[in-house]
């Protein structure tokens, strides 16, 4: 299984930025897919988390300013990231709890996407 992420990059602050991350391979199915991100000095923390069936948790820090959705369809899951803030600027990494036919449950990490938030 591979986590494919993309649409990092740099913008100014107040800006929007959409990140997409999606999952290949042998998957039988997926339960929870999240978006983690890790700035400089600063450990790895999560973003937003989405379930399968759609229910969302997200960091107080970006509640009302960032949007988590699925596409089921699609094994892909998305960020909406706006009214973006220095503070925001990190490695965004996508994570998934994947279901196999021969392993079973496991957590997969996407490579990460940088992104940087200019003031």
């Amino acid at each position: 299984v591979q986590l494919q992420a993309s649409g990092g990059g740099l913008v100014q602050a107040g800006g929007s930025l959409r990140l997409s991350c999606a999952a290949s391979g042998s998957i039988f199915s997926i339960n929870r897919m999240g978006w983690y991100r890790q700035a400089p000095g600063k450990q790895r923390e999560l973003v937003a988390s989405i379930t399968s069936g759609g229910s969302t948790n997200y960091a107080d820090s970006v509640k009302g300013r960032f949007a988590i959705s699925r596409d089921n369809t699609k094994n892909t899951v998305y960020v909406q990231m706006n009214s973006l803030k220095p503070e925001d600027t990190a490695v965004y990494y996508c994570n998934a709890y994947v279901y196999t036919v021969n392993i079973g449950g496991v957590d997969y990490w996407g490579q990460g996407t940088q992104v940087t938030v200019s003031s």
